[in-house]
């Protein structure tokens, strides 16, 4: 993404924006910790070529409370149970480029975010020179809460871009 000049601008949506040099755990650890972190499971595991690794998981009685507040214990029990492990080392692992250094950007806060503190994404947002932040009451899944509003940015980043 870094050198693709077909993309214009960055949208993110409750998201992390690390720097060159910074790993989500280092910015994590600036702010008061999510209280997503105290509802990790890690499972070790082992590849083809023996080396090993860590998944980490939400526990699935704790995702509604930490990830997704805001839709039905219903819907949050089948995001649980079909929930795709992340590796602990796209926590760790400092990253070599950082594509909103050379890109515009946009971003959504969900003000009630339990998985990434939204001070810190305030401060992402602030440091990467955001075109627009919109802050809206949503816990970490906006994208399926309120998805209008993540609409609404996405095409504000697109008529920005139609402009110039």
């Amino acid at each position: 993404m870094f050198g693709k000049d077909n993309v214009k601008a960055l949208v993110y949506i409750n998201a992390i924006m690390p720097d060159v040099g910074e790993s989500f755990s280092g910015l994590w650890a600036k702010f008061a910790p999510p209280e997503l972190t105290k509802a990790l499971k890690q499972v070790p595991f082992r590849n083809g070529d023996g080396t090993t690794g860590t998944d980490v998981y939400v526990q699935p009685d704790r995702l509604h409370l930490v990830f997704a507040e805001d839709l039905s214990t219903s819907r949050t029990e089948i995001l649980a149970a079909t929930q795709r492990p992340i590796a602990l080392s796209a926590f760790t692992e400092k990253l070599t480029g950082a594509a909103w250094r050379n890109k515009p950007v946009y971003a959504l806060v969900g003000k009630q975010d339990r998985a990434i503190n939204p001070s810190l994404e305030r401060f992402e947002a602030k440091r990467a020179n955001a075109r627009k932040t919109v802050e809206i009451d949503s816990s970490h899944v906006s994208l399926v809460f309120q998805p209008e509003a993540v609409k609404n940015l996405v095409v504000d980043a697109v008529e920005d871009y139609m402009r110039k």
